[in-house]
């Protein structure tokens, strides 16, 4: 059954419906399990988790493995609990892997999974902030990062305002805020999963969930996630903090790359709906030290082959 459910992500999260011009529309099965309580009752091994205090905050995070530290950075939408593991779009499953080639530490995102908010907007540079401030408390020397989605313009991010902190810096499908461009079809996608339609204004599950009723076992399993971590209701409070920060630019755009010092992979599917291919050359031409990497037949998703390209890209600094 579980296997169902992947077979249908990794096909829908490479298609698009057709748009009216000029905009874009995934088809938000995209993001579906099948069954997401199956999902809840997997057997993934648990990873060393701890809490430390950086940037204001209690930072939750799991570790693995030994050698180079690796900061694994997932999107905010999802966290390190292991009920993510069968999710193509959580770093979770690839745990294993990663561990085997380096110290890993993984994160929960502020205001996700285990990481508590104080409240007040979460905004992309703050998330970077964080990033800094967790590298600073666990006495990090230049670690590798490397983001997925949204994690994706948090590493690369920590780049831009941070240049040093981090050796090398891998950016999967995370680029898509830097076009500057508020009517951009990655956030007309967005609007349109999160809030029902491509014109929304906030976040609003339920509505996403009744005109497309295969995105509720995403939610649930968002719900077994951070409701358990965090207190009822706030998986939808994730969603709508997630919703504001992923739904405009966030005020830097590809020119801002030039000034990573850093070495830094782009790598992207060539089906990904919300970061394209043209873009992510973009990115790669602004980067003083970048390198570029499309996986064939690949939309928004994490899989052995873009781990592998990691785990590549790092292994030839």
């Amino acid at each position: 059954m579980l296997g169902a459910g992947r077979s249908a992500i990794v096909a829908l999260m490479t298609t698009a419906r057709e748009r009216p011009p000029g905009m874009k529309v995934i088809d938000v099965r995209a993001f579906v399990l099948q069954t997401g309580r199956a999902a809840m009752g997997i057997q993934a091994r648990q990873h060393r988790g701890r809490c430390v205090q950086a940037n204001g905050i209690g930072i939750h995070y799991v570790e693995a493995g030994e050698g180079e530290p690796l900061l694994l950075l997932d999107n905010a939408m999802v966290s390190t609990n292991p009920i993510w593991a069968s999710v193509p779009f959580a770093y979770a499953a690839f745990m294993e892997t990663l561990a085997e080639h380096f110290r890993v530490i993984a994160p929960d995102t502020r205001g996700s999974g285990r990481s508590v908010h104080p409240g007040g907007p979460i905004t992309s540079a703050l998330l970077a902030d964080d990033v800094v401030a967790l590298i600073e408390a666990l006495t990090l020397d230049r670690p590798l990062i490397c983001g997925f989605s949204d994690g994706g313009e948090t590493a690369t991010l920590v780049g831009i305002r941070s240049p040093g902190s981090v050796r090398a810096i891998v950016n999967h499908g995370g680029y898509d805020l830097f076009n500057p461009d508020p009517q951009a079809p990655a956030i007309a996608m967005t609007r349109q999963m999160l809030g029902g339609n491509a014109g929304a204004a906030r976040a609003d599950p339920e509505l996403s969930a009744s005109r497309s009723p295969e995105l509720r076992p995403m939610f649930e399993l968002m719900k077994a996630d951070h409701d358990g971590a965090q207190g009822a209701g706030h998986w939808k409070a994730v969603v709508a903090q997630t919703f504001d920060r992923i739904t405009q630019p966030h005020g830097y755009t590809f020119d801002d790359m030039r000034t990573i010092t850093a070495p830094a992979l782009i790598l992207v599917g060539d089906r990904d709906p919300f970061c394209t291919v043209e873009e992510g050359a973009a990115a790669y031409r602004a980067l003083p030290a970048g390198e570029l990497a499309v996986l064939p037949d690949t939309g928004h998703l994490i899989t052995p082959a873009a781990v592998r390209a990691t785990i590549e890209f790092f292994g030839h600094l």
